[in-house]
């Protein structure tokens, strides 16, 4: 009874957001494309959206949105940079990590493992044909990574946040 309570909890907790439904729930029923950089990511547990702006204008736009959302940035580590540093180089590539204990921490009490993966981390990096991608894990997987039960509701509430931050940093 539990079981079907904690799922219909979930269900009505992510029912109005298509987006959220797919990425926690469904991610093998997201809409079929041909092989690109979001259907490659997918199969490796990552949700990857192309940016309107360049890496550092994601990288910027992302962290004051986070931080908007009473979040905190605990880290931004620029890989290019820290590669130029030992006269390496790479393409454009940022990753931003952050958080709030409000949120990871009840899933660290389902789950102590997946504290491993927090904070939250955020991707945005230039491929090869200068196109800006920002890749974050699907809640879905960490869930199925750590054998995470009983926390749908935090699940959805995090796969909505990261949703939503992602989104609004690759607009326009």
């Amino acid at each position: 009874m539990l079981k079907i309570l904690s799922i219909a909890a979930l269900a009505l907790a992510v029912s109005s957001c298509a987006s959220v439904e797919n990425i926690l729930n469904a991610p093998d029923k997201m809409p079929s494309t041909p092989k690109t950089m979001t259907a490659i990511n997918a199969e490796k547990g990552l949700v990857t959206l192309q940016s309107n702006h360049s890496v550092q204008d994601t990288a910027d736009k992302l962290a004051a949105i986070i931080e908007s959302k009473g979040m905190k940035v605990f880290a931004r580590v620029d890989h290019q940079k820290n590669a130029q540093g030992v006269n390496l180089t790479l393409r454009p590539t940022q990753v931003i990590m952050f958080g709030n204990p409000k949120a990871g921490t009840p899933l660290m009490n389902c789950e102590q493992s997946v504290a491993i993966d927090l904070p939250q981390k955020i991707l945005i990096s230039e491929d090869a044909d200068k196109k800006v991608w920002l890749s974050y894990n699907n809640p879905a997987y960490l869930k199925d990574r750590h054998n995470i039960k009983g926390c749908d509701t935090q699940l959805a509430n995090i796969a909505k946040a990261l949703d939503d931050v992602s989104k609004a940093a690759v607009a326009k």
